[in-house]
């Protein structure tokens, strides 16, 4: 008898509004983004693209505990992850400049070298939180209903007499 299937997760689908903005040289990427997520109150965010390139490069990789720097030149070829003010997961992927590229969880200390060019999507109708997982023990993305605030209603429309 085939073991029971494990059920899909529940999605919740969203309305999205989109935010552009370029980072400057000297900037930090990780502090940049989370500041804006607390500036612009976001409950659920995304990274939907991020071109630009970095003098230093600061992440966790992959089965580590402590932070691996590199420093150099280097393009930012992927930045994806998920974005709230109760929490963020991002990760970042470089190329150096033989083309090798490497990647991990992005961390403070990777800082802007000419342009960090961003578009980031803002759901309005889920809120993200992040609440410990028995599986390892993280705290990992849950996904709710956003409660939508009340909007005041329009003002009906007059007709001429």
């Amino acid at each position: 008898m085939p073991a029971a299937a494990t059920p899909a997760p529940r999605a919740i689908p969203s309305a999205m509004r989109t935010y552009a903005l370029r980072l400057r040289p000297g900037d930090d990427l990780r502090q940049c983004l989370l500041r804006f997520a607390q500036d612009e109150r976001i409950k659920a965010g995304a990274l939907l693209t991020c071109v630009g390139s970095l003098t230093q490069v600061t992440l966790r990789l992959a089965n580590q505990e402590g932070p691996t720097i590199y420093r150099g030149h280097f393009e930012i070829v992927s930045l994806v992850g998920t974005l709230a003010e109760s929490g963020s997961h991002v990760h970042l992927s470089v190329a150096d400049s033989t083309g090798r590229t490497f990647g991990g969880h992005l961390l403070d200390g990777n800082l802007v070298y000419t342009t960090a060019e961003l578009v980031i999507g803002v759901l309005e109708d889920v809120e993200f939180r992040r609440e410990p997982d028995p599986t390892f023990g993280y705290n990992e993305l849950v996904v709710y209903p956003r409660a939508t605030p009340k909007r005041p209603a329009k003002p009906a429309s007059r007709s001429k007499p």
